[in-house]
This record gives structure tokens, sequence and C-alpha cells, in this order.
């Protein structure tokens, strides 16, 4: 849903490809969904969007660590998403090979691709039946978050950026 909507809120609302991005980072919890939503508006807000996520994503570390020791969980089982080691593996060798540089725009373009076609068998593997086996209640949750969560990071992007 987040790849259709958000787009043609962001066109409604005239948002710039940066706010956009901060915006869809925020409020889209699923990094795949920030990803194309943020591709599908524009190159600035897919860097912006996947800046603000990474940033996001790597507070899971501390916030992890932390509730471990607060509330004595085992220290040992911290499991870090593989995404954000090969994200900064990715940063780290645009950086200090700048000479791939066309390269690295033929694999950007073919990753953004990619993530379409997997977004798609993502979204096609959801069955109505599934849907009926979970109830409304769990869907019912997930919307009003959503609305609450994106309806509000909108508001204040819209207002104190």
């Amino acid at each position: 849903m987040a790849l259709f909507v958000f787009p043609t809120i962001g066109h409604l609302l005239d948002l710039s490809q940066y706010h956009f991005g901060v915006w869809s980072a925020i409020a889209i919890h699923d990094t795949s969904s920030v990803v194309g939503a943020a591709a599908a508006y524009g190159d600035e807000a897919l860097v912006t969007a996947t800046t603000v996520k990474l940033a996001r994503a790597l507070w899971i570390v501390p916030l992890a660590l932390l509730s471990a020791m607060l509330f004595g969980g085992d220290k040992k089982r911290l499991a870090v998403p593989y995404f954000i080691g090969f994200y900064c593996v990715a940063i780290a060798i645009g950086h200090w090979l700048p000479q791939g540089e066309a390269l690295y725009q033929i694999l950007f373009s073919l990753a953004k691709r990619l993530l379409i076609v997997c977004l798609f068998f993502i979204g096609a593997g959801i069955t109505v039946n599934k849907m009926r086996q979970a109830g409304h209640k769990p869907l019912l949750l997930g919307v009003l978050l959503w609305l609450a969560i994106g309806g509000g990071s909108l508001i204040y992007i819209i207002s104190f950026t």
C-alpha cells in the first residue's frame, strides 16, 4: 500500500524530494517499502529515505543492548539485521573506490528494478484467506498506527522543516 499511497500523497502535497524521503523513512516501517516508495518519488528522495532509514535502523543496536541490560535479556543473542552491515560495506566501497561510479550507477538502477519485482512477490504472497485467519483486529490496529504515525510525521515535516 505504501508504494502507491505515499508517492500519491507526496505529489498531491507537492513535497520536495528531501521532505518526501524523510517522511517515508519515518512513516513506513518496512525497509523495502521505504525504498520502493522513495524510488517511485525520485532519486533524491531515495537517497534521503535510505539514509534516514539506515540511521533509524542503526538505533536498534544501542537500544537492544540497553534493553537487555535493563530488563535482563541475553546480551549474547543480540541480532543485528544483515542489510545494515551490507549497506555500510557498500558505503565504504563507494567512498574508497570513487572511480567505480559508472558501475555503481548501473548496479543501483538494476537494484531498484529488482526491488520492485521482489516487493510484488512479497505482496502476492498475502492472500484473502490469510487475512481472514488473522482476523480484523491486527489489520485495524495496523491501519490506525499507520495513519497516526504517517499523519503525525507528515504534519511535523510540513510544519517545522
